[in-house]
């Protein structure tokens, strides 16, 4: 039975047959016969690359899906390598030992393997169109803000001061090694975007490199699972013609830190400053309730000094994901919308005197 539930890592998405995806689905508990399928690329993955694969059946198809998105490993080398460093890993392993666990949304897993250097994967995850993908640079809407932060209540308050985390082998905790990488990459970012950064962006992430050791030293506890990129372009929204109101994927960045990292990172980098000071208050109030409904009661101050706190993973995942993935038009133009407003947070919570 193992061998079925677990098919031969798929790396070209070319290679997927009917009868690859019949033990794929024979694997989740549906026995049907794939007569023909159509592929087509979706999403705007940096680290990864997603299709999806829509097929018809032959004879009566029951409860089987009839589409489904593949993840692969990205066909860019720099964004591969990036995840072959442990993200690969990080999202397979979080789909198949510990999403199923925890209240959040997310797509079902049908199937998940992975190398055991983490080089390679395949994910076959639940199709959740009509659900879109939010839009990065675009921003998010008040709603949108206010569904996906309660949404994240239900990732954090399950595992909230859970010392078990710490016996996960391969879930790394979000500070430690990173430490060295920010202080490298700090000057190289600055130096590919200088002409595209504010005056007060370098002073922002220039003080950040400085003083990210003091940053990861001072976090609050306790803490929990955090994503590590709960932004818009990993958030699927519910559309006109239907889907789920939210569905967090992409977790390879999946760590253990402080949730409000998580909190502070989304309405930091998803919507322009003057948007984000609009909504900020009753987001924060969201995700407070949110939490208290899953068991984990916090004050108000409290909720607002994580968050001061954690506006930092801004600037952390910006510098970090815009030099370890392969460059394009997009991605640039996503990076700096995040760096200017993730930079009007920090300086609107007189943040930079948290790590100085």
């Amino acid at each position: 039975m193992e061998a079925r539930v677990r098919p031969l890592i798929v790396e070209d998405p070319a290679d997927v047959t009917a009868a690859w995806l019949n033990r794929v689905l024979a694997g989740a508990g549906h026995d049907v016969s794939i007569s023909s399928i159509h592929r087509e690329a979706v999403g705007t993955g940096q680290m990864a690359h997603n299709e999806r694969y829509r097929f018809t059946f032959a004879g009566d198809p029951g409860d089987a899906p009839s589409s489904v998105v593949i993840k692969f490993p990205s066909p860019n080398e720099a964004s591969r390598a990036a995840g072959a460093a442990g993200g690969y890993r990080n999202e397979v392993r979080f789909y198949t030992e510990l999403a199923a666990d925890l209240p959040i949304v997310v797509p079902r897993c049908l199937h998940g393997a992975v190398a055991d250097d983490s080089s390679v994967f395949t994910l076959v995850l639940e199709d959740l169109a009509p659900a879109r993908q939010g839009d990065q640079i675009r921003g998010a809407t008040d709603a949108q803000i206010f569904t996906a932060v309660e949404n994240l209540a239900g990732l954090h308050a399950p595992r909230w001061g859970d010392p078990s985390l710490a016996d996960i082998e391969w879930l790394q905790s979000s500070g430690g090694e990173a430490i060295g990488f920010v202080e490298i990459v700090t000057p190289m970012f600055i130096e590919r975007y200088e002409s595209r950064l504010s005056d007060a962006a370098k002073t922002v992430f220039t003080a950040f490199g400085r003083h990210v050791g003091n940053w990861i030293d001072r976090e609050p506890t306790p803490h929990t699972l955090v994503h590590g990129d709960y932004r818009l372009d990993n958030l699927m929204f519910a559309s006109a013609g239907g889907g789920a109101p939210v569905s967090a994927v992409d977790w390879q960045t999946l760590g253990v830190g402080s949730g409000a990292r998580d909190l502070a990172y989304l309405l930091g980098n998803s919507s322009e400053p003057v948007d984000r000071r609009r909504h900020e208050e009753e987001a924060l109030d969201r995700y407070r309730r949110a939490l208290g409904r899953l068991g984990v009661a916090l004050r108000a101050d409290e909720v607002a000094a994580r968050y001061r706190h954690g506006t930092f993973q801004g600037p952390f995942i910006t510098m970090l994901g815009s030099i370890a993935v392969g460059q394009t038009e997009r991605g640039d133009d996503m990076f700096m919308a995040m760096a200017e407003r993730a930079a009007a947070q920090i300086i609107d919570l007189d943040a930079l005197d948290l790590i100085s």
